[in-house]
């Protein structure tokens, strides 16, 4: 295993889309979706035990559920979860993440990775993870891996990239362009040209490459990190970070370097991921009975004809379902949500509107 490779996990997710299971102070990166006995943040970390030494992955997360992380993770130490003060998007996260590894070995490559998704083929990640890391230890380049669609998806970015390869010892195709979630006449527009692919939002770089891109594109949040550079590993880390982030932009890393760097390519890649944003996802990637129910836990879930939905409620809930078909049932905490799996937008406009009357008392 090559000691030079290191993980960056984000985990400062504070979403709302899987409420009422996901709420403010417990979001979806720190529970369990599918029954496994292990979230998608525990998930997540054991993926790239696969890839890289234990001491060289990172959580970068909210101040706020630093006692979360280190309650599923207590194999981290304290020096391996990065504490952000407040919300500031991917760049700050990335470039503090980056320059804190780079501190501790300047021949570092690092993946930098979302605590929330699924892999379906973790033998297929690891070897595109692994070609990525070597491409980029010996190449001043930034990698991204894009997803190849089956469908015209409107819920994700997508990636155009061009035939040049970086080398032909590689798949890395040169990106043409970043586009954000498009109209699905455009997305269909996408998938017959045949170089477009889903943007997974998963980055892999050497920390030289990638400072090296802060420096020329964000040049002011690169000064304001590496201006305390000496004080991140120390304990004068957090009074630095703290007072840092106060001074940061709200930006993606995508809008503020990879849709401007001229060294950005990206490695096709297919192992069955997903990025769970709605429940949806959740019900696609779970498993089904013969009449397309997916029930977690099923244990006491009874249902009479019905078909094609998906259940979650607690393991000690009992609960009967009759003459439901293509519904969402989920309950926590005595708080029910039932709707039909396609019109999922009317949960997101009613967590916004309870957000909006009583801030986060119930979200």
């Amino acid at each position: 295993m090559n000691k030079d490779y290191y993980a960056l996990i984000m985990a400062g997710g504070v979403g709302s889309r899987f409420w009422p299971v996901s709420r403010t102070e417990y979001p979806k990166q720190f529970i369990d979706f599918f029954g496994v006995g292990k979230t998608l943040i525990q998930s997540t970390y054991d993926r790239f035990l696969k890839i890289c030494p234990p001491e060289n992955i990172f959580i970068v997360t909210n101040e706020i559920y630093v006692d979360l992380v280190k309650e599923q993770l207590p194999q981290l130490s304290e020096n391996q979860i990065l504490a952000e003060p407040l919300l500031r998007n991917t760049a700050p996260c990335i470039a503090y993440g980056s320059l804190k590894i780079a501190e501790l070995n300047p021949n570092s490559t690092i993946v930098v990775a979302p605590s929330d998704h699924t892999i379906g083929n973790m033998d297929e990640f690891v070897r595109s993870i692994e070609q990525s890391l070597d491409a980029a230890s010996k190449n001043d380049c930034l990698i991204t891996l894009g997803i190849k669609p089956n469908r015209p998806d409107t819920g994700y970015g997508y990636i155009q990239h061009t035939d040049y390869v970086l080398n032909t010892d590689t798949d890395l195709h040169k990106v043409k362009t970043f586009t954000e979630k498009p109209n699905l006449e455009l997305a269909k527009s996408f998938i017959q040209s045949g170089d477009f692919l889903w943007n997974a939002g998963i980055f892999i770089w050497s920390s030289k490459a990638i400072l090296k891109a802060f420096e020329k594109h964000l040049p002011d949040m690169y000064e304001i990190f590496n201006v305390g550079r000496a004080e991140l590993n120390t304990g004068g880390e957090k009074e630095f970070i703290n007072n840092a982030y106060f001074q940061c932009t709200n930006i993606s890393i995508d809008f503020g370097i990879m849709e401007k760097a001229e060294n950005v390519y990206v490695l096709p890649a297919d192992f069955g991921w997903s990025d769970l944003g709605t429940w949806a996802s959740i019900y696609e990637m779970a498993e089904k009975d013969y009449v397309g129910n997916a029930v977690i836990p099923s244990e006491q879930v009874i249902m009479f004809d019905s078909s094609n939905c998906m259940v979650n409620v607690p393991k000690d809930k009992l609960v009967i379902l009759q003459g439901l078909h293509d519904y969402i049932v989920v309950e926590n905490n005595n708080m029910l949500m039932v709707c039909p799996r396609n019109e999922e937008q009317r949960v997101k406009e009613f967590v916004a509107e309870v957000k909006s009357r009583f801030g986060n008392k119930f979200i």
